[in-house]
């Protein structure tokens, strides 16, 4: 498990909400010390209007429950979301609230609850400008004694859980990112190597796709702590570029043991019309 001493992230910081799309990238890991959180925070509407927000939310609203909210799709609907939760927690009335709710998979019904209530009232609007109101949530952490988890809840309000063979979860920009976390579940990784790996598969995804980017948000959740650790990963951390550094050696150094391949390997039958076609070099 990364402690605040052997991990170098800066702590968290505010980021100002941005109005518009958001191509985004979330993921969540589960293992059996605890679960690992990781968000990107940039927001894109057009390519000259780029900024951040923060995607990668902590409630701990009783001291027997945590939760970790991580959002993509709209981010209007993300932040009404937000505050309609915030709302239930103040309420007086006995309405039901993430401090009400007596498993993990309840507080999933009851925020894809709040996102498709969000979605309908606009829905109308929306659609007259071709706008999509729809977020996908990933919420993750423990209520009382139940094991930590994490769950994936659609635009249409239901859930799934990550499964036992593949213990993580994506929304946003998954593609790029996916095979780091299938090495680290075959791996069978501990909680502080699993987050290095989540963050080559954020940087190998902000690679890819420039609507993927720094700011990172990290949170850290030992199994039974009811708190998580939050930090806040800059584009200039040391961390990143180390990160990029040793993946980038390594994997130059891995090709380079690849067996060589020969021309007579590579060369293939082609159909009849291609056969005036350049021979392979």
């Amino acid at each position: 498990m990364p402690s605040r001493g052997r991990v170098s992230l800066t702590r968290r910081a505010g980021t100002v909400p941005a109005k518009g799309a958001t191509v985004t990238y979330c993921l969540a890991l589960r293992l059996h010390e605890g679960l690992v959180f990781l968000a990107d925070t940039r927001t894109n509407a057009g390519v000259d209007n780029i900024s951040t927000f923060r995607k990668l939310h902590v409630l701990q609203p009783t001291p027997d429950r945590t939760y970790v909210i991580e959002s993509a799709g709209s981010l209007a609907t993300t932040h009404e979301v937000l505050d309609r939760i915030d709302r239930d927690l103040r309420g007086t009335d006995g309405r039901p609230s993430l401090a009400t709710v007596d498993h993990l998979f309840e507080a999933a019904l009851y925020l894809g609850r709040l996102s498709r209530e969000v979605a309908h009232e606009h829905r109308t609007a929306l659609a007259d400008t071709g706008a999509d109101g729809t977020a996908t949530f990933i919420l993750g952490g423990q209520v009382r004694n139940e094991p930590p988890d994490i769950l994936l809840i659609y635009p249409e309000g239901n859930y799934i859980r990550a499964s036992d063979e593949r213990p993580f979860l994506q929304i946003g920009e998954s593609k790029y990112g996916k095979f780091m976390l299938e090495l680290a579940i075959e791996a069978r990784v501990d909680l502080g190597t699993a987050t290095r790996i989540a963050l080559t598969s954020m940087m190998s995804t902000s690679r890819a796709n420039l609507s993927v980017g720094p700011p990172y948000d990290m949170g850290i959740y030992l199994r039974d702590a009811f708190d998580v650790e939050q930090y806040r990963i800059e584009a200039d951390s040391p961390l990143l570029e180390q990160l990029r550094e040793a993946w980038e050696r390594h994997l130059l150094g891995g090709i380079a043991e690849l067996q060589a391949i020969s021309h007579e390997e590579l060369v293939v039958e082609l159909p009849r019309a291609l056969s005036g076609s350049p021979r392979l070099r």
